[in-house]
């Protein structure tokens, strides 16, 4: 039988269409395998260095589910996916670099349609134009019966995380966030009652009536102990030189370098003065105890935080920011300040923001909250950046003095030593004991003169004297 060329290609297309419509649905039987890739995580951040894989090839993750911990120049961020799947390729190893928008996982997602990639997308609308309608009975399923949800507890990969470090089931703790959210002081909540609950048997067990224990005192004759071998003559380990090493400059250090480059640049001034923090150091133990009813560790930064918040009222282009050109100085709002911490990754500077609206106890708490992040790894882009004035607290690693260096695009930082109990005059000519600080100020020369600077850390040094000064400007 004879074919016309109109019939066979017609024909042919219908059978092709049937073909691409068969194939499709064969890939979402059996699991598409789509690239994972690393979004833009924001603050011009542009490649990171891979920290910590939480999975392997072959393991099961479902959405939300931590794949990897990544380290910027900025922050330490854990990557979760956004699909339910199998992983089937990791790109890259532990310290590589991986740029945003390059892959980091290949993931045969699950062929229940829960994928969510652009590809899946643009095959539904193509079957729905292609039947004329899609089928919503699937997607109006009671919370109930959805599969794979009632397994899932909604919370974050941070929690996730301190829950797998503890060995805890998410299952078996309590939430008490919005719409069944798991918070993380739910799960420190868990572990506080867990380990709080020592066992009365065994304790009872263990514990034998005092007649009973006289009776075997009496019974029993005390051993009598074998004579101790004499210690050994220790010598000194000999030193062996090692050989030469190199390292990658990567996450923060690398930043870090970069940073100070270009913060060298600037002219900098420095500006030194004593600060008697007697009255202070007497005030905190009474304040210590108020704040420990709330939960809050307070040190003595909160107190030289606010200080400079005070201050910079009266002085406010210490509070500002100035571009490379020194075209234009733009006065900062916030009052932002940064603090210089030390931390196992390297030097970070977050801030505590808004602490000209904010109390002493108010600014321990968010500080609190900062040194715990920096100490895991765990501060956001949002805790690092936007800081306008910086302080460094040198004391803590027992520094005295210091020449700290600006961190663009602010003016100005001061580094605070640790208090020294040291003999003092006082009006009267009388020889007496003083807590003496030292502090030490780098300003930009460019838009900041001596007279400004000494005047300001004179102001700053009044509050931290008479700390009651300061009452009139709390809120």
């Amino acid at each position: 039988m004879l074919i016309s060329n109109a019939s066979y290609s017609r024909h042919l297309s219908n059978f092709l269409s049937l073909q691409r419509r068969t194939f499709r649905s064969s890939r979402c039987c059996w699991g598409e395998v789509v690239p994972f890739k690393l979004s833009d995580i924001g603050e011009g951040i542009s490649e990171v260095n891979i920290k910590e894989w939480h999975v392997k090839p072959g393991d099961k993750v479902n959405q939300f589910d931590s794949i990897c911990e990544v380290q910027s120049d900025k922050a330490s961020v854990t990557i979760t996916s956004r699909y339910d799947g199998i992983i089937r390729k990791l790109y890259h190893e532990v310290d590589d670099i991986c740029k945003v928008g390059s892959p980091l996982v290949d993931i045969e997602v699950d062929g229940d349609g829960s994928s969510s990639s652009d590809d899946d997308q643009v095959q539904d609308q193509e079957a729905q134009s292609e039947t004329g309608h899609v089928d919503h009975s699937a997607l109006n399923l009671p919370p109930a019966q959805a599969p794979g949800l009632a397994s899932k507890v909604l919370t974050t990969p941070a929690v996730r995380r301190l829950a797998m470090e503890h060995n805890i089931n998410l299952a078996d703790v309590p939430a008490t966030g919005k719409d069944g959210r798991l918070l993380k002081e739910d799960v420190l909540r868990f572990l506080e009652q867990k380990s709080a609950a020592p066992s009365a048997a065994a304790a009872a067990a263990q514990v034998k009536p005092h007649a009973e224990m006289a009776q075997s005192a009496v019974k029993a004759p005390l051993p009598v102990p074998p004579p101790l071998p004499r210690a050994p003559i220790a010598t000194p380990a000999v030193r062996v030189a090692q050989q030469d090493r190199k390292e990658l400059v990567k996450g923060i250090q690398k930043a870090m370098a970069k940073t100070m480059a270009k913060s060298l640049s600037i002219p900098h001034f420095g500006y030194c003065d004593e600060v008697n923090v007697t009255r202070l150091v007497e005030l905190r133990p009474v304040l210590k105890a108020m704040a420990e009813t709330y939960g809050i560790r307070l040190s003595y930064m909160p107190f030289f935080i606010k200080a400079l918040s005070v201050s910079l009222f009266e002085y406010p282009i210490l509070n500002s920011h100035v571009d490379e050109n020194v075209e234009h100085i733009t006065y900062k709002g916030a009052h932002n300040i940064g603090v210089a911490m030390d931390t196992a990754n390297g030097l970070i500077v977050p801030n505590v923001k808004n602490v000209e609206s904010k109390n002493i106890l108010e600014v321990a708490a968010d500080l609190n909250r900062l040194m715990d992040l920096g100490a895991s790894g765990q501060l956001s882009t949002n805790d690092l950046a936007g800081a306008t004035i910086v302080l460094s607290n040198i004391g803590t690693v027992g520094g005295t003095y210091a020449k700290p260096v600006i961190v663009q695009p602010t003016v100005c930082i001061g580094a605070i030593g640790k208090i020294q109990l040291l003999p003092r005059f006082d009006a009267s000519e009388n020889l007496i004991k003083a807590h003496i600080m030292q502090v030490s100020w780098s300003a930009d020369h460019r838009v900041i003169d001596g007279a400004t600077m000494s005047r300001f850390s004179n102001l700053w040094k009044s509050y931290l004297e008479t700390p009651a000064t300061m009452l009139m400007h709390l809120k």
